[in-house]
């Protein structure tokens, strides 16, 4: 009931809220390059407002576009009677493709990023349903990695994500029409509920579909480590606990949703992804300071084949944790100046 009632909020506040933004920022635009060129020669940074200024243009100008699209969508649907049926399903994806790669096409731009691949990248396996479970860390990870498996490899991605991130207005709305969950990082009593909408999401993939997961449940932070680490001890789990005080760059992996998806497509394999270049950006303060970004984002994929992983809860769940043991040293490796 209360997911409803936030849905019909974001519907009829925040979206018409975000376009009305976008209207009043593109019709005073000309004062803020004013500013932002006066503050630019002042400030750290090569031309470092103008660069936000841009990318906030962009961004809200996209996100009010898919709005516009999403009510339009919803009419030709028949005020959404077969707004889930594979014609506009398909739609969708091709609305959220050319927002991720006419927005990473910005950033690359303007932000000086570059992207360097390394391993079997899911376009390795045509044909075949893959679980993807992701390292999470740093503002934009999860776009990149969208971008990639929508853009690049031609993925269908069905995504578990934060219930916080469906307040965005376009993600919200956007994402209840795709095969997506989103889940509380906290489920206290509604822990196995979660697990059956992971399941049932990770169900019936097909030849081109790419579920998608995040075991840590949140961004990377100090503060979110020994949380999770006195969470485990909390709940009697003393040796994952002390794994988990090994773990300097990731969380403690919560297994229960990855271990769900897997029981649900048994048929697939799994791609385990970690990346590093934004990692210690961790607060707005962060991104902020490092712009211009100039950074250089390493992806790693490992390829899984179903027949390396054991079976039974207990040994899956070392088998993640070893996974995650294994990321997190790559991170160790790979993370350029950072201390």
């Amino acid at each position: 009931m209360r997911s409803g009632v936030a849905y019909t909020l974001r519907r009829l506040v925040l979206a018409p809220g975000v376009v009305l933004l976008t209207f009043l920022l593109l019709t005073t635009v000309p004062v803020w390059l004013i500013v932002a060129a006066c503050l630019s020669p002042i400030m750290p940074g090569h031309l470092r407002p103008l660069r936000v200024l841009w990318l906030a243009v962009v961004h809200l100008v996209l996100e009010s576009l898919i709005l516009v699209e999403m009510l339009g969508l919803w009419l030709a649907s028949g005020f959404g009677y077969a707004i889930r049926r594979p014609f506009f399903e398909r739609i969708h994806y091709d609305i959220v493709e050319t927002y991720l790669r006419l927005m990473f096409r910005e950033a690359r731009r303007v932000l000086k990023l570059s992207i360097e691949v390394r391993g079997p990248a899911p376009d390795a396996f045509p044909g075949e349903p893959l679980l993807v479970c992701c390292r999470h860390a740093g503002p934009g990870d999860s776009l990149i990695l969208m971008h990639a498996l929508m853009n690049w490899y031609h993925r269908e991605p069905r995504v578990v994500l934060k219930d916080t991130l469906a307040w965005d207005p376009a993600i919200g709305i956007i994402l209840h029409r795709l095969p997506a969950r989103f889940i509380s990082p906290h489920p206290g009593e509604q822990g196995d509920a979660v697990e059956q909408q992971v399941a049932a999401l990770a169900t019936d993939l097909d030849e081109n579909d790419g579920f998608v997961i995040f075991p840590e449940g949140g961004n990377f932070t100090p503060r979110r480590r020994l949380r999770a680490i006195e969470s485990l001890r909390r709940k009697g789990h003393e040796r994952m606990a002390r794994r988990a005080e090994g773990l300097r760059h990731v969380l403690a992996p919560r297994p229960g949703g990855v271990l769900a998806a897997m029981g649900a497509a048994p048929e697939a394999d799994v791609l385990m992804v970690a990346h590093t270049g934004l990692d210690h950006m961790l607060t707005v303060a962060d991104v902020w300071r490092e712009l211009p970004m100039d950074k250089t984002i390493i992806m790693q994929w490992w390829r899984v084949p179903r027949e390396e992983i054991p079976s039974g809860r207990n040994a899956q769940i070392d088998w993640l944790f070893g996974w995650w043991e294994h990321i997190d040293h790559w991170v160790e490796e790979h993370r350029e100046g950072v201390p």
